[in-house]
């Protein structure tokens, strides 16, 4: 068997970048994820000063038609931000966000806090106690709380900082630990405990 060597790969260096190429590393971009506008921007002036660094140019240069190609992308209707924070709010509360954890995701990809507040707006309107909701799915996914099958008080206070980190309050982070039944506190985060 040959000898693995020690040294770490070169990176390869990046291709200079055209305003098509540009367009090409959008759209491929697009194709792969759902981003806010921002994060494109982001994203490809990244690739921009990558470039200029390796090949000695200035990435102002580019800037502009970063501007452009983002401008063209929102009218045709590739990127649209309110649609991005609402798809991924629904998203990271089904995964057992809350709604402060879904706020400060949206605000890193540089989602606009009018934008955030439409999205979480939206998603109470689809679910009555949104944060109970989303703290039960959290417990449920993480076996934690109700879902845990044995030892439930030796791992209360790690399961309460568990909640407390994905930006639960005290009060939702407690109802959801110390619940006795989960199909009751299921029913109670839907709504429907009548």
């Amino acid at each position: 068997m040959p000898e693995k060597d020690d040294k770490p790969r070169a990176r390869r260096k990046p291709r200079k970048i055209t305003p098509d190429s540009l367009g090409r590393i959008a759209l491929h971009y697009l194709e792969r994820y759902a981003t806010s506008s921002e994060n494109l921007r982001r994203v490809l002036v990244r690739r921009i000063k990558r470039s200029a660094e390796a090949h000695g140019t200035d990435p102002d240069e580019q800037m502009p038609h970063v501007d452009a190609l983002i401008a063209r992308y929102q009218q045709a209707g590739l990127l649209d931000d309110q649609a991005y924070a609402r798809m991924r709010a629904e998203s990271l509360h089904r995964r057992g966000s809350s709604g402060r954890m879904i706020r400060m995701k949206l605000s890193a990809k540089g989602v606009a806090s009018d934008a955030i507040d439409d999205a979480l707006e939206s998603l109470t309107d689809l679910v009555a106690n949104a944060d109970l909701n989303g703290a039960c799915n959290y417990a449920r996914r993480r076996r934690i709380g109700p879902w845990r099958r044995r030892d439930r008080t030796d791992y209360r206070d790690r399961d309460l900082a568990a909640l407390a980190r994905q930006g639960f309050s005290y009060d939702i982070a407690r109802k959801v630990i110390d619940a006795e039944d989960a199909d009751m506190l299921e029913a109670e985060a839907a709504g429907t405990d009548g």
